[in-house]
Order: C-alpha cells, then structure tokens, then sequence
C-alpha cells in the first residue's frame, strides 16, 4: 500500500507520496486538494494521511475504504 500525504507547502497545498521528490497533485487549499486526491486515488490502494499547517496529522483515509486494515476482524 502507497502512502501519500496532504501538506501545506509554502502558499499552496501538495498531495506527495511518500518518498517522492514532487507533488502528484498542488491546489490553492487544502479543501480543493482532498477532493482532487480522492479521485486521483480512487484507482490506487493507498493511505492518506491529512495534515495540518502546523504538520500534525489531522486525519487519515484509505482507498479503496475495504483495503482500511482497522476494519479487519482480530
């Protein structure tokens, strides 16, 4: 599973697996940037982590939502 992360960047916000050097996705807010990340991941199998302007994780999602591991029985 791929991990991405929403993070502001200078005066933009930028969708960035982890690891990558560049963004996959940049938007003017961090609004705008989750819902171009929810269509661009909806062909991976990816965790999303969403931060805040301070770098703390606000929330995290995965795709597609049956590959979430806490949904798993055990």
């Amino acid at each position: 599973m791929d991990n991405y992360h929403i993070e502001k960047t200078g005066t933009f916000w930028s969708l960035k697996k982890q690891g990558a050097v560049h963004a996959s996705k940049t938007a003017g807010t961090k609004e705008e940037l989750v819902i171009l990340a929810s269509e661009f991941l909806k062909t991976h199998t990816a965790s999303l982590k969403i931060h805040n302007e301070d770098g703390t994780i606000q929330e995290e999602r995965t795709y597609p939502r049956s590959a979430d591991p806490s949904r798993s029985p055990g």
